[in-house]
């Protein structure tokens, strides 16, 4: 895809996506290339996008986005929950991209130790090993994974952060209670972030989508047909864009000063004060 200058704002910066293989993840490291930015292909295994027949490789992910947006991009694997791990990814892009100007962080889910849903999945009977891996693989990520990025920003005196939460963290639910108190945390540390990082000039924010269908959205549950129109009615699931968008304003020039958001993308299905 060729675009001019003028529509490509981020145009020599460099962001750094995770679990940009499918879904959300590649939707939003596609929007940043579209604005110009190089980018850090971030995802925890390499047949990842495969798994919910939303690509092939990481490695061919990387290399579309690039191509399709005429960017540079490099492909990342690592386990986030590991601090090593994200130290590797984040020197990595540094030394071929360069310094990281935005970081979207939405590696997580509500996944179990073995990759899948936790069975059962509610506060009184959830196993402690599941409870565990939801909480690591999303909240315990998230702050070490933004507090490695930050702490260069702050060195430079510039950047944006976007974390990805969940509307299941403001009003919580039966089943993905765990998941649930980790986007409320995941929230909260925004919050918390935005606050500290105020006098370096970075701003922290939060996209907080609703039922989105994603591959893997689509592929592990029932859907109402009539809830995947896509016009007509506000009472529907997202489309991946729909959600994806947001990122444009928090990365790019508009989101200036706009930090400690928390911004539900859901139609407006919850009515009440995050």
């Amino acid at each position: 895809m060729t675009t001019t200058d003028s529509n490509r704002p981020l145009a020599g910066r460099v962001a750094l996506v995770t679990g940009a293989g499918r879904g959300l993840g590649r939707a939003f490291a596609e929007r940043l290339a579209a604005m110009g930015a190089a980018v850090g292909v971030h995802g925890m295994r390499e047949h990842g996008p495969a798994e919910y027949g939303e690509g092939t490789t990481l490695t061919a992910v990387a290399e579309e986005i690039a191509a399709a947006h005429e960017v540079r991009t490099l492909r990342l694997l690592g386990d986030l929950t590991l601090s090593d791990d994200i130290a590797r990814a984040v020197e990595a892009t540094e030394a071929e991209l360069g310094p990281i100007d935005i970081l979207v962080h939405n590696a997580g889910g509500d996944i179990a130790a073995a990759g899948g849903k936790p069975d059962p999945n509610d506060a009184l009977h959830i196993r402690e090993e599941d409870m565990k891996a939801v909480l690591d693989r999303n909240l315990l990520c998230t702050i070490l994974t933004c507090q490695a990025v930050a702490r260069r920003m702050v060195d430079r005196r510039r950047g944006r952060i976007v974390t990805i939460g969940s509307t299941a963290g403001s009003r919580g639910r039966t089943n993905g209670a765990i998941y649930a108190v980790a986007k409320a945390g995941v929230a909260h540390f925004t919050r918390c972030l935005a606050d500290q990082l105020r006098p370096f000039e970075i701003t922290v924010n939060c996209i907080a989508p609703g039922e989105t269908r994603t591959g893997r959205f689509l592929g592990t549950r029932a859907v109402d047909p009539q809830r995947l129109a896509e016009a007509g009615t506000l009472d529907r699931v997202a489309t991946v864009d729909e959600v994806a968008r947001l990122v444009d304003m928090f990365a790019g020039p508009l989101g200036a000063f706009v930090s400690g958001q928390v911004l539900r993308v859901d139609g407006g299905g919850q009515g009440w004060p995050a």
